[in-house]
């Protein structure tokens, strides 16, 4: 029973992106895993394993891609092999989870069983269930500099800006708690739109790529901010296509 169980949960981490989502790397349902080649996540839209949230980087870690579900991981989480049918049955590189699913072996190591925290959220995950996601930037003190990611306001958690530095990530670097800040909107300086959150003396000075973007997250987190978690009858959900 606890081998159904533990199949039964990594089933599940196949369907999340299964609806589709604005990066455009649709994943493969469940049951076609291995009998159907994966679109591949393309390697500049993650930062880290997208299986153990590890980062990467030029030294330590190389980027692999699981032939089941076209995730981009890590030497440690593609270190095993599976016979995939829609490559003639012949042994391929998978991901732990997919080696799990397809073999039905189980692993000794079993990070699945940690408990998510605040920023274990996936931006796949999130981004496919949002009040509003998109790229924006963020300057720095300064305003000179900045750290331009993927932004996310979850619908099942209406009250925390998530930031990811890509899309495909599985971790959010940071999050800002909304609940009490102000939204204050910037005049235009060299054809950026700029807007703020406010609260004592914390600023948060954020970039948006067009005028229209930059006035649904004003709305979104002006929202958030006053503890606003639900739509008024008829509203749409303001969600972007950026």
């Amino acid at each position: 029973q606890d081998a159904i169980d533990r199949k039964e949960k990594r089933s599940e981490t196949f369907k999340t992106a299964a609806h589709g989502l604005e990066t455009g790397t649709p994943a493969l349902k469940t049951e076609e895993l291995g009998r159907r080649a994966p679109q591949w996540v393309r390697d500049n839209l993650v930062t880290m394993c997208m299986r153990c949230k590890e980062p990467f980087n030029a030294i330590m870690r190389r980027r692999h891609h699981c032939r089941a579900c076209g995730y981009v991981v890590c030497a440690r989480c593609s270190d095993y092999k599976a016979e995939l049918q829609y490559d003639g049955n012949r042994l391929n590189r998978v991901c732990q989870e997919c080696y799990v699913f397809l073999t039905g072996h189980l692993v000794l190591e079993d990070r699945e069983g940690k408990h998510k925290g605040i920023l274990e959220k996936g931006a796949a995950e999130v981004s496919g269930k949002s009040l509003l996601c998109s790229s924006l930037q963020l300057l720095d003190k300064n305003g000179k500099g900045g750290t331009r990611g993927w932004f996310v306001i979850p619908q099942d958690d209406p009250l925390v800006l998530y930031i990811y530095a890509a899309p495909q990530d599985v971790r959010a670097h940071t999050s800002i708690p909304l609940l009490g800040y102000q939204v204050k909107d910037l005049p235009q300086g060299d054809s950026r739109h700029l807007f703020q959150l406010v609260q004592s003396r914390q600023v948060y000075t954020f970039v948006a790529d067009t005028e229209e973007l930059k006035q649904r997250w004003m709305r979104t987190m002006a929202r958030s901010a006053a503890g606003i978690t639900h739509l008024e009858e008829g509203e749409d959900m303001d969600s972007s296509d950026e």
